[in-house]
């Protein structure tokens, strides 16, 4: 049988993937994971179901069928930069605590209602437009509360918005998220190759 590997979130994971005659895949790391494991032969079945535009309280309201009705065997979570956007676009913030809550519900479901192994992947922006850097004010405590469950529900993580800054120094902003938070076809690669990285490592 297929190990199902599904991966959640917004238009970092969606990239078109509901496009006319594709795959469902999309064009961004789900796809090149996809193609590495299909490489690699390995039995697997990956399935996208990012959502652009997405919060934690949209994950919420569809996570019975296209997360727990999917019955994963893997399940990997990256959510959190419209939470953050949604305050500097449209005064629409998502408070700490409401990220914290919205989170811990995902968490405490894909626990208790499937036997999925579970990968969490920060959110991240680069300092690109200037006016990112101020959304290090409402990201980062995002960050560190998806880091803390990691440690509390013993899942995988993806340390993306250190190893975005860090890939930053050497390819520069534009040549990874043209505006700081959509990866080009280069941190698509990014993502995909760490997350690889996270799924060998047990």
């Amino acid at each position: 049988m297929s190990k199902v590997i599904l991966f959640q979130g917004d238009s970092v994971t969606d990239v078109d993937r509901r496009a006319e005659g594709g795959d469902g895949l999309g064009n961004g790391y789900p796809k090149l994971i996809a193609e590495r494991l299909k490489e690699q032969n390995e039995n697997t079945v990956v399935l996208n179901r990012g959502v652009s535009g997405n919060r934690t309280c949209d994950l919420i309201n569809r996570w019975t069928r296209d997360c727990i009705d999917i019955k994963p065997d893997v399940l990997t979570i990256l959510i959190g930069i419209n939470d953050c956007w949604r305050k500097y676009d449209r005064n629409d913030e998502t408070s700490l605590d409401a990220f914290v809550s919205n989170y811990t519900k995902l968490m405490d479901r894909s626990k208790s209602e499937t036997d999925a192994r579970i990968i969490l992947m920060e959110p991240f922006v680069l300092p690109f437009p200037e006016d990112r850097k101020e959304w290090r004010v409402t990201l980062d405590p995002y960050i560190q509360a998806v880091r803390q469950f990691a440690v509390k529900y013993q899942t995988g993580l993806v340390t993306l918005d250190g190893i975005f800054s860090k890939a930053a120094i050497r390819e520069g902003y534009t040549a990874l998220a043209q505006d700081g938070v959509h990866p080009t076809p280069l941190g698509h690669r990014l993502i995909a190759e760490a997350w690889l990285e996270e799924y060998r490592g047990r």
